[in-house]
């Protein structure tokens, strides 16, 4: 039983101590030029592993990218990240996505993710609220394994596409969350 928990204690020690160190990280926010960079090479990347994300760019209005998004938690978590607003290749403007969750879960994991607006209403709705919270406002499909190999230009239908990618790390548990991204200065 001793046994348990301490590793239960040095599981919640590490958890805190990546978590600290996001934090701190994040104090050090990239600036506009390595967002820009790392975001073009989050693009690649996805799309080297997914053909169907560099189709679904070639019809997107715009392209919501973030590169590197840091997560953590302990019954009560949350995750940030910073990235790029795409037209083409050209940036328009500078997101932050914010998450905040609570339930049973435990861990810290790093990931990436990118949403295609497909219509001039996501894209509208995006640069015209206060911050988009995702599952409220235009229709979010989050691409797996599955509905990435059903889809094609044929079968767009819906407001946004989201794809994520490059996870590392470990997260376990069932949370309740909320995301919100919202336009940044830089």
């Amino acid at each position: 039983m001793f046994k348990i928990q301490r590793t239960i204690i040095n599981i919640m020690m590490t958890v805190l101590a990546v978590a600290g160190m996001s934090v701190a990280n994040l104090a050090n926010s990239a600036t506009a030029e390595d967002l820009n960079k790392d975001s073009m090479q989050a693009l690649e990347t996805l799309y080297e592993t997914q053909s169907v994300a560099e189709t679904l760019s070639q019809n997107a209005k715009a392209v919501l990218v973030f590169p590197n998004i840091v997560k953590a938690g302990l019954v009560f978590g949350g995750s940030y990240g910073e990235g790029v607003l795409l037209e083409g290749s050209k940036v328009l403007d500078y997101y932050n996505s914010v998450t905040a969750s609570w339930g049973l879960q435990i861990g810290a994991q790093s990931y990436g993710y990118v949403v295609f607006l497909m219509t001039d209403k996501a894209l509208n709705y995006l640069k015209e609220s206060n911050g988009w919270e995702l599952g409220v406002g235009p229709t979010l499909v989050v691409v797996d394994e599955g509905v990435a190999k059903n889809l094609s230009t044929s079968s767009l239908k819906d407001d946004a596409y989201a794809f994520i990618f490059s996870q590392q790390g470990l997260m376990a548990g069932v949370s309740v969350e909320g995301t919100k991204v919202s336009k940044i200065e830089r």
